[in-house]
């Protein structure tokens, strides 16, 4: 069985973005050269999250409204975690959205749905924050 794994870095420009980031998991599965298998792919920072959805703007604005309705960001100081960080609203969203994703690999293709893409979101940004791509398979 062979592995392969590879970071992947992002440094986002606001607090909460949400970024496709389909074609780097799809170029990272390519350098596996992996054709039956396995891919995970994790956040490694507890206020960023992995997942699978649709690519569709409104869909996007939908889970914005949703998770600050779930976690307002503000006040800040409805947070007992809020102290040294501002951030406890991260930390609740990546709960809700989720850590990873694991996709099957078949005949050295990603095994995603027609309207399935791969997500990294990040609900406390302007920092630089990394994902985790691990494959697995012959």
């Amino acid at each position: 069985m062979k592995s392969h794994r590879k970071e992947l870095w992002f440094n986002t420009k606001h607090r909460r973005e949400l970024i496709n980031i389909t074609p780097q998991i799809e170029q990272a599965h390519y350098e596996s050269g992996i054709k039956e298998g396995l891919l995970l792919c994790n956040a490694m920072h507890i206020t960023a999250s992995v997942f699978i959805n649709d690519d569709e703007p409104g869909l996007h604005a939908d889970f914005e409204k949703w998770l600050e309705k779930l976690a307002p960001e503000k006040p800040h100081s409805q947070y007992k975690h809020n102290g040294y960080e501002d951030n406890a609203d991260g930390h609740l969203k990546r709960t809700i959205m989720g850590r990873e994703v694991v996709v099957a690999v078949t005949g050295s293709k990603l095994d995603l749905g027609p309207w399935e893409q791969i997500f990294y979101g990040e609900f406390d940004g302007k920092r630089r924050k990394r994902v985790l791509v691990k494959i697995i398979g012959e």
